[in-house]
């Protein structure tokens, strides 16, 4: 090996060698003195870094005019990582831990050298969504709904290794591991090195060489389960809960992904919903309207005595407070709104409508005169 302090000895370039020239040389002598393929080789390790400094420096113009004036004292710093002078700057203060995963996907030398795992690890399992169906009451004041669902869930055989019981996955041959591959490439800002999931392991940096027999390999099947899901006051149609971990297992034992429950809600016969407010509707006869009175109402708390005052008009509007759907991002409840209609009598009898037209004729009202058969006839003809 050349001496140490002629870099470009080390990289067996001459001194007026292009930049391709000395990177190419430079590949050439880090595939062959890389720890991985000289494993236990502590000497092939040393000229691996001998040989990192020498391009670190030769491949950046003012460096190497520095190196050439001045020799290695000339681009030597004083501090540490990313200081003038260092010749692993351009890899984010890392080392050579960070230059190996660059350019032999982050496997290093039984974690020797700095070298560092970036294993992402067993995948998160997929979200998943479900419909629940509620009663108005239900969604008004909160429930606790029992829901089934049929999803992927950790296999109880290799409890989600997804190898045959007895059996442990290996280490993945494709990214040693680290569960990505990085690449290096050349651009006009410098080195750009992008990360990819390995596409022979799917990320998880793991083979499985004896895959388990119920689930092949996956650590997960797809089974039907019964969950409780807490349905919170006040909630309204459309709304989602998210259930965090109640959704598709992870693969070969990864995390549960979540579960986002989208519900729907059955209408009330009597009563409509409007924000936090209920709606309803009370129909009263013209007497009870005009002399007033108290009816039982049925609320979604129960029934209650509504009291109708004499001369309410039709359409006037009852607030009951407090007895409308709870809040449900705050306390209190809203309102019961009830709409009150008057309903006109038909049909009257003789004596009934003798009765109205003694009232009108008390009050000064003017009224049609009593029905006769041309009458009869003429709104017949216009019905």
């Amino acid at each position: 090996m050349a001496d140490i302090d002629d870099y470009y000895g080390l990289l067996g370039v001459s001194r007026h060698a292009t930049e391709d020239e000395i990177k190419r040389a430079y590949l050439k002598l880090a595939r062959e003195l890389h720890p991985d393929t000289n494993p236990g080789d502590h000497g092939s390790e040393e000229q691996f870094k001998q040989i990192n400094l020498a391009y670190e420096t030769l491949r950046d113009p003012e460096r190497r005019r520095q190196y050439d004036m001045f020799g290695p004292p000339g681009v030597r710093g004083a501090g540490g990582a990313g200081a003038p002078g260092d010749p692993f700057a351009g890899f984010g203060g890392g080392g050579l831990g960070d230059l190996f995963d660059a350019f032999f996907g982050g496997a290093g030398a039984g974690g020797g050298m700095g070298a560092r795992q970036t294993r992402s690890g067993p995948r998160k399992g997929e979200d998943a969504e479900a419909t629940l169906v509620l009663e108005f009451e239900e969604a008004v004041f909160g429930v606790q709904h029992e829901l089934t669902v049929r999803l992927p869930q950790t296999c109880p055989t290799c409890t989600g290794t997804g190898a045959r019981p007895g059996t442990t996955p290996i280490s993945c041959s494709g990214c040693h591991g680290a569960g990505e591959v990085r690449r290096v490439r050349q651009s006009i800002l410098g080195q750009m090195v992008t990360s990819t999931p390995c596409t022979r392991c799917g990320g998880s940096g793991e083979e499985i060489t004896s895959p388990c027999a119920d689930c092949r390999g996956e650590g997960r099947r797809r089974e039907e389960r019964s969950l409780v899901v807490d349905v919170p006051p006040g909630v309204d149609e459309g709304s989602t809960l998210r259930l965090p971990g109640r959704g598709a297992g992870g693969l070969r034992g990864g995390p549960a992904g979540d579960l986002y429950v989208h519900l729907r809600i059955r209408d009330h016969r009597t009563i409509a919903r409007r924000g936090a407010d209920l709606l309803a509707v009370v129909h009263v006869a013209m007497t009870q309207a005009a002399l007033g009175i108290g009816i039982p109402f049925e609320t979604l708390d129960g029934v209650e005595e509504l009291i109708i005052p004499d001369g309410t008009q039709s359409g006037r509007e009852f607030r009951l407070r407090g007895r409308g759907v709870p809040h449900l991002q705050g306390r209190g409840r809203g309102d019961l709104v009830v709409t009150v209609i008057v309903d006109t009598p038909t049909d009257l009898s003789k004596d009934q409508e003798q009765l109205l037209r003694q009232v009108a004729t008390a009050r000064g009202e003017e009224v049609a005169p009593p029905d006769t058969g041309l009458m009869s006839k003429l709104r017949s003809a216009f019905k």
